[in-house]
């Protein structure tokens, strides 16, 4: 017999994905209620943030009511009946996958690897959300499908290119999400809207399905309310996949969280404003540090002199515009449908480019990895700012290094998380970004975990009512 009280209304919006596993287990709320709180508060709310381009409320309601059944069974998946929302560039079969691109765009005729991993964990798809048009932004300001506004601040850029999914956690309308990071896609919104990202170890999830930006550099990320809930999801969704190129088969599994505190090895990335970090962003991160004093083991400044991060992320960029005049050359000749002047033109940057200034450009993934196996030889953790800014006025100026302090990890294929550290001035949310060596993703996960309880910094969930 249930004797625990029901959980209703803005209780289920504001629980992290392991309290409601907890609550659908416990009885205390069915899926298909659960699936009805989501579907209302996106038809309330999501016309003015704009984080979702297709809701199916039927197809999100029968998976629902499957959810229920096999509750009833007693065979159930880790995520049944969990509504996760999907960024618009993975395809879910017989849905369109415009990723953020004018026209119709063809229904997919099969699910990307990672929704098939979420079908089979029992999860409700509620929804594909806004991104940058092509993956090319970090603002999720898309001249076709219109902006999405930041969950703290109407007007505000809720960051790219997977802003919707950001800004759907944020504001209570997905327990989770899936997103795309190429050079910080993830993290940059998860930073902008203080919830927690989680950007794998390159190929630990596979992309296969996903619309390629640079498949060098391309991850799928994964976007929660806590540390917790993306350890979950990582667990649901790594794995190898004979048919993705990419993906990475382990003769060992991945590096256990068995770190020992006082032997933890962390350093901090120095010079601050020499790499563009506006002085209230290190003012916060400064005092996430104090706060973590006792917690952050034997740490120490680390040299990153070698390093130039502004080039290392114009090349980076490079590599996805290049790519992309092969991936998008079917919308790109579409003159019904034209793309947006601005991504044109950033791919006809590329297409004048030269073969030798390519390979100039991807020789920066080999000088990453060099750096990376250098480091980790010196510390297990790096700490830094996920961005050298807060969230910014869509209608001002787009600063030019957003991505300056996350593209690193995907140059050199690095796992990293982003959590919450604090509020700006402004009263916006910054986070704060763990990197580790490639396969430290747990470990990675157990730090932030702990340093997030220290700091307390999350937001109460849903930012939106």
């Amino acid at each position: 017999m249930n004797l625990l009280p029901p959980i209703a209304g803005l209780d289920l919006r504001r629980a992290t994905l392991c309290r409601l596993l907890h609550g659908l287990a416990a009885g205390q709320v069915n899926p298909q209620a659960l699936a009805e709180v989501y579907l209302d508060a996106i038809a309330r709310l999501d016309p003015q943030l704009n984080a979702y381009v297709s809701v199916s409320a039927p197809l999100a309601r029968e998976q629902a009511r499957m959810s229920e059944q096999r509750r009833r069974n007693g065979v159930i998946g880790r995520l049944d009946g969990i509504p996760i929302a999907i960024k618009d560039n993975f395809d879910i079969a017989g849905w369109p996958t415009r990723a953020g691109l004018p026209g119709p765009g063809a229904a997919a005729g099969y699910d990307a690897h990672v929704v098939g991993r979420l079908r089979a964990s029992g999860a409700v798809l509620i929804g594909k959300t806004n991104m940058d048009e092509g993956a090319l932004g970090a603002v999720t300001d898309n001249p076709h499908t219109g902006p999405t506004h930041n969950p703290h601040r109407q007007g505000y850029t809720a960051g790219g290119s997977s802003g919707g999914s950001a800004a759907a956690v944020a504001a209570g309308l997905a327990v989770a999400a899936i997103g795309s990071d190429s050079l910080g896609s993830i993290r940059i919104p998860a930073s902008y809207c203080g919830v927690f990202a989680l950007k794998p170890t390159q190929g630990e999830i596979s992309a296969r399905g996903m619309v390629p930006a640079a498949r060098a550099l391309d991850t799928v990320g994964l976007i929660a309310r806590s540390v917790d809930d993306l350890t979950v999801l990582l667990q649901v969704l790594a794995g190898y996949d004979a048919d993705d190129p990419r993906s990475r088969r382990r003769r060992v599994a991945l590096a256990p969280p068995d770190w020992e505190p006082a032997k933890l090895r962390c350093g901090v990335l120095a010079n601050l404003p020499a790499l563009g970090v506006q002085p209230a962003v290190i003012d916060v991160f400064d005092a996430a540090l104090a706060k973590l004093d006792g917690e952050l083991g034997q740490c120490r400044a680390v040299d990153f002199e070698d390093w130039h991060f502004d080039r290392a992320r114009r090349a980076g960029l490079l590599l996805m515009e290049a790519q992309m005049l092969d991936t998008f050359a079917a919308q790109l000749a579409d003159a019904e449908h034209p793309v947006s002047p601005r991504f044109r033109s950033m791919l006809d940057y590329a297409a004048r480019k030269t073969a030798l200034d390519v390979t100039r450009a991807d020789r920066v993934l080999d000088a990453a990895t060099l750096k990376m196996r250098r480091l980790f030889a010196q510390i297990d953790v790096l700490l830094m700012p996920t961005t050298p800014q807060g969230a910014f006025a869509l209608d001002g100026p787009v600063p030019t290094t957003q991505g300056d302090l996350t593209a690193f990890a995907n140059l050199a294929g690095c796992p990293a998380v982003s959590i919450p550290m604090g509020t700006l001035p402004d009263g916006l949310p910054i986070g704060l970004q763990l990197v580790g060596a490639r396969g430290s993703d747990l470990r990675l996960l157990e730090l932030a975990a702990v340093w997030s309880a220290t700091l307390d910094a999350a937001p109460e969930y849903p930012v939106l009512t």
